[in-house]
């Protein structure tokens, strides 16, 4: 079973404006760029991963080296993505002695340390106020080990004034080159407007972006710091609950899933009224932590109005015996998922294509309708639920972020599969996905035309092979899937076997005895 990936150490940085309102702060946050494989689409502070010359740059005020190197990233991250340089002797610069700094540094002629020697410029640790250390939960397939510290933007300095308009000009954000290429419609925002506007569904943040907003929108009191620090989470706590969107909790458990992942998301949705999705884990500790969680949210006053289930496999049923039984509640699925696992599981409502679900909400959340999707391809009887009115969508194993999607007949169908990645794709509004693996993806679209032009891309290159003389399948793997490690060639060949079935039923291929194929 593939382990979780280790977190690489990263710095951000809370930077608030100057001469800013102590009641209701305000700070830079930026949407990431849709095309980043991390984070892409979400709303996050400036900030980014540790460079080893970060520690070769002086800081002041400060013994302790680990503190003293990530400082420096903070500093370094702020300036190459903001613009805003954070130094002791900077107000002695203009735009242009900074944009020629900058220079300097993105053209790599030198170092961050060596700019700010050159310029006689120099870091202060008082500057950089500690906020906290939070990791990427386990799940993530990228981690990181994130410094969080607030600094106040020096005077006459505005990361509005530099290249964060370049990335809406029609600059190729892909290209690493591209001045602050990363981020996208960056804004000075009131703490309390970008908590309501996460509160209402507007924007995407992760648990730190969140609390850091939450504390800032109580006030710059004297207790801030404390408050910053008042949750485990900001001292490295591991993140097991991770609420995207309100009502929608993102609960992963480990499970023995197909690497690279690690973890099955388990959903659990509503404000007062609750639905728990692919309760996953067959491991007791797992299962355990699960249930503490809902009973947690129980003792809130709210109640669990059933278990429901995606689909057959193991990876996201294994633990709903044992939370039924802990919660006394039913389990719902598609009557062909039910049919499948009638020997393992009772299912005790079937849900069918169509059919909604309506919880009540609670406080910040708000009413929460479900619409079933009848959605086979990756198995008869899957299914994903759709919010319209936020346009979230829960795709099971149909679209992950982490990882492929394998289609192995005769449970799984190619055809049928690309039928339900349209469908989705066709929903009227779509903003957010939550895969089974790996983090949520904030660039449906996207995602699901990648996920469409792969499938055809290897259907095309399928056909070619067989055109060229490949008549088995695994003839066909050896021509096509020279892209896979030789441990998932068996998953390859399952594969090409799916889009032998579609192209046979297309017309365009014919077989003897589903052993040897021909085009016709």
């Amino acid at each position: 079973m593939s382990q979780p990936v280790t977190p690489k150490d990263a710095a951000a940085v809370i930077l608030l404006r100057h001469e800013t309102d102590t009641q209701n702060p305000q700070v830079f946050w930026a949407k990431r760029s849709q095309r980043l494989a991390f984070m892409g689409g979400f709303h996050a502070f400036p900030g980014g991963q540790r460079d080893e010359a970060d520690s070769l740059t002086k800081v002041e005020n400060c013994d302790d080296d680990e503190k003293r190197t990530m400082i420096a990233c903070a500093a370094r991250e702020l300036f190459e993505e903001t613009g805003v340089l954070v130094v002791r002797g900077g107000e002695r610069l203009t735009k242009g002695q900074r944009a020629s700094l900058y220079d300097d540094l993105d053209s790599g002629r030198m170092t961050f340390a060596e700019v700010l020697n050159h310029y006689g410029l120099y870091l202060e640790a008082n500057d950089f106020t500690f906020a906290g250390r939070w990791v990427t939960p386990p799940f993530a397939p990228r981690r990181f080990d994130t410094w969080f510290f607030l600094v106040h933007c020096p005077p006459r300095q505005n990361p509005l004034d530099c290249g964060l308009r370049i990335a809406d000009c029609g600059i190729d954000i892909s290209d690493k080159s591209s001045y602050f290429s990363e981020l996208e419609n960056g804004e000075w925002i009131e703490a309390r407007s970008a908590v309501q506007l996460w509160r209402e569904s507007k924007v995407i943040i992760v648990p730190p972006i969140l609390h850091n907003m939450e504390t800032l929108a109580k006030g710059l009191t004297d207790d801030l710091v404390e408050r910053f620090l008042s949750t485990p989470y900001a001292h490295r706590g591991e993140i097991r609950k991770v609420e995207l969107r309100p009502g929608f909790i993102i609960f992963p458990v480990r499970t023995p899933t197909l690497p690279p992942a690690t973890h099955t998301n388990c959903y659990i949705i509503g404000g007062d009224e609750l639905v728990i999705l692919d309760p996953a884990s067959p491991y007791e500790e797992e299962q355990k932590a699960l249930a503490d969680c809902v009973y947690n949210l129980i003792a809130e006053g709210r109640k669990v109005k059933e278990i429901i289930l995606t689909h057959l496999h193991q990876d996201h049923v294994s633990g709903a015996n044992a939370l039924a039984k802990h919660l006394n509640v039913p389990i719902a699925a598609h009557r062909i998922t039910a049919e499948s696992i009638k020997e393992q599981i009772k299912v005790d409502r079937f849900i069918e294509d169509e059919d909604v679900i309506e919880l009540k909400g609670r406080g910040y959340i708000p009413d929460i309708s479900l619409k079933a999707l009848h959605t086979p391809g990756h198995a008869r009887g899957h299914l994903c639920f759709y919010n319209e009115s936020t346009g979230g969508l829960i795709t099971g194993d149909n679209i992950v972020g982490l990882g492929s999607v394998l289609i192995d007949p005769p449970e799984g169908n190619m055809k049928n599969y690309l039928e339900s990645l349209n469908r989705m794709k066709s929903l009227p509004y779509l903003t957010l996905l939550f895969g089974a693996h790996g983090p949520a993806m904030a660039n449906p679209h996207a995602k699901i035309d990648e996920y469409i032009s792969h499938r055809l891309e290897r259907e095309a290159n399928i056909l070619k092979a067989i055109t060229a003389g490949a008549k088995t399948v695994k003839e066909i793997v050896e021509i096509v899937y020279t892209d896979v490690h030789p441990k998932a060639l068996p998953f390859a060949e399952r594969a090409v076997l799916a889009h032998l079935e579609k192209l046979i039923d297309d017309g365009l291929v014919k077989s003897e005895n589903n052993e040897c194929y021909t085009a016709v």
